[in-house]
């Protein structure tokens, strides 16, 4: 009898933190429910991965901006677990800068926003902005 296994869990996770003017840019997704909610362009990283060249490819990939990834401004950890079961990994969020911030948003999110930090609040946040 075959046991069923969990999925791999991921060294970490790296978001791309792109300002501009004191507003930072969120992807919007819906779910099922059509529930709509927030999150930064953010990759899965494995291990041996490297984060810049991951969050650069993603970071295009996801709003179609030709991005520069810079320093790291912050590290925080993320539950890629469930409530019950955690499973702590490291999130670091780089510093993003870009000539041009005209974004096209991939088809699996429903649009993006700038919103500053105090607007965050009318919002629901992905699992993946949890950590924030």
């Amino acid at each position: 009898m075959k046991k069923h296994q969990p999925p791999a869990i991921p060294a970490g996770l790296a978001c791309g933190l792109l300002e501009d003017s004191n507003r930072a840019l969120f992807l919007m997704r819906k779910n099922m429910q059509g529930v709509e909610t927030i999150e930064f362009p953010c990759v899965l990283l494995n291990k041996g991965d490297n984060p810049v060249a991951a969050l650069t490819a993603a970071f295009h990939a996801q709003t179609g901006i030709d991005a520069q990834v810079h320093e790291v401004k912050f590290e925080k950890r993320y539950n890629f677990g469930s409530k019950k079961r955690k499973a702590w990994i490291p999130v670091l969020v780089f510093k993003v800068t870009a000539k041009r911030a005209s974004v096209r948003a991939s088809s699996e999110f429903s649009g993006y926003k700038w919103l500053e930090e105090k607007e965050l609040r009318n919002y629901r946040m992905a699992k993946t902005l949890q950590w924030l």
